[in-house]
């Protein structure tokens, strides 16, 4: 018997972290394979590899969309697969493993390193390196923001006659400061995984100087990856001798990437994409009611998509990115778009029991904390188990969702939460509309997949059951 080991790490370290772990262990199971998995979530490692794990190992599995510290793996044989490909078929993957005869073994040299850096980053990786470095920064001013608005919609203004210090404490802590720092964070996350820990000095000045000169998230991501390529491009090119060469990283480098990151944003980048940002602005904030329809339907689209992947991360990053500009009404057709999915499959194995195995009924249980958790990925296993007929109904659904959301000009003051920041005061704009768009959405869902879902045929043939 095969004994592998694996791990499995989603830059957030929720959902498909642990699907995929789930996925991997149900077809080894299948499949006649031992497989341990350590699952690199948002808290500590759990069921963590140990020495005797892995030198007993035949084959080590990578699925991770982060940085993961390979080093213990010296000498083993290792392959690295895509997150996404596990969750979505984890069998054909180990299948596809277990008859390779050309996986190579992985050596701690710093020649190999870089190779294999070079051949496993890119510019989505980098910019999702942002995008999760900077998302706590977003949620925890948002919603520290959103519950100064508990106390009324002006009460965090000093200059307001409703002023309330505790909401004064809330605003300054979530708007002034953790929310101040989204752009800087964000270029200082892609900076940080193009050159390492070195860049990110230049992209946190990149990504100040972008909120200085106006030109908000659009400036911190082209910041970001200027920094970002041009410290590496230092670290790469400058030689010094070893008497000094502590001077490179300490003093060096950071004098050269700030400095001309810093003139190349002043003289060349701020302007141009302030004035892209200030018109994309001024657009959205002017779209009538049918073409907000069509943009929210495009964010729910893209939102059920691929439930968690590219398509919805990159529609989601850039609704997050234009509340720093003060546009909130992206954001709630987003929210309420990725919420969809997994509420209007639990719903449909309420309704239609009979097209779900019961398998899919339990796990449509979860989906309702899921889906009200702002948390689209519980779809993913229904989508996996039949994706002609489900992705669709999916895409429709959050695409009716988004679409009255957008329409009827629902906003949110916090980028995340689902349903649960609902109830505070002033957070969501046009409430019941919005309410309205989720249980639309949800209904829709439902009965797509309904229609579209063949009945589960159970015949039974003695004691078996097929």
């Amino acid at each position: 018997m095969k004994n592998i080991v694996a791990i499995t790490a989603c830059p957030t370290g929720v959902a498909h972290t642990y699907m995929a772990a789930a996925a991997l262990e149900k077809s080894a199971k299948e499949l006649g394979v031992y497989i341990k998995v350590e699952t690199q979530g948002a808290s500590a490692p759990e069921n963590v590899l140990t020495a005797k794990d892995i030198e007993a190992a035949d084959i080590v599995i990578i699925s991770a969309a982060k940085e993961i510290d390979l080093s213990r793996f010296n000498g083993k044989k290792l392959v690295e697969v895509s997150i996404n490909k596990v969750v979505r078929d984890a069998k054909k993957v180990l299948e596809e493993i277990l008859v390779d005869k050309d996986i190579s073994i992985y050596e701690l040299k710093t020649e190999h390193k870089e190779k294999k850096k070079a051949q496993q980053v890119g510019i989505y990786k980098h910019l999702m390196t942002g995008v999760y470095t900077m998302l706590p920064f977003v949620v925890a001013g948002g919603i520290l923001i959103a519950l100064s608005f508990a106390f009324g919609i002006h009460a965090g203004d000093p200059k307001d006659p409703s002023y309330n210090i505790i909401a004064g404490a809330f605003s300054k802590i979530g708007g002034d400061v953790a929310f101040g720092l989204m752009v800087p964070v964000l270029a200082a996350g892609i900076a940080y995984s193009i050159a390492g820990k070195e860049g990110i000095v230049s992209g946190m000045v990149a990504g100040m100087l972008a909120k200085l000169l106006g030109a908000g998230f659009l400036g911190g991501l082209v910041g970001g990856l200027l920094a970002g390529y041009l410290t590496a491009f230092l670290i790469k090119n400058i030689k010094l001798p070893k008497s000094v060469a502590s001077l490179k990283t300490l003093i060096i480098i950071p004098i050269l990437s700030v400095g001309i990151t810093g003139f190349v944003m002043v003289f060349i980048v701020g302007t141009p994409v302030k004035y892209c940002l200030d018109a994309l602005t001024y657009f959205l904030n002017g779209l009538g009611t049918r073409n907000g329809v069509l943009f929210g339907a495009l964010i729910g689209i893209m939102m059920a998509s691929d439930m968690g992947g590219p398509l919805n991360k990159a529609i989601s990053t850039f609704c997050i990115g234009l509340m720093a500009s003060g546009v909130y009404a992206p954001i709630a057709a987003c929210m309420v778009a990725g919420m969809t999915p997994p509420l209007g499959l639990a719903l449909a194995t309420v309704i239609f029991k009979n097209k779900f195995t019961e398998e899919e009924r339990e796990a449509g249980k979860s989906c309702w904390v899921l889906g009200l958790s702002y948390i689209t990925e519980g779809a993913i296993p229904f989508a996996v188990a039949d994706p002609i007929r489900v992705i669709p109904s999916l895409m429709i659904g959050s695409g009716v969702a988004g679409a009255i959301s957008l329409g009827f000009n629902c906003t949110s003051l916090a980028p995340h939460g689902g349903i649960w920041i609902a109830p505070i005061p002033h957070v969501i704009g046009n409430l019941p509309m919005y309410i309205l768009a989720l249980v639309t959405g949800t209904i829709v869902t439902c009965f797509c997949v309904g229609l579209l879902k063949k009945k589960k045929m159970i015949i039974t043939r003695g004691n078996e059951v097929c």
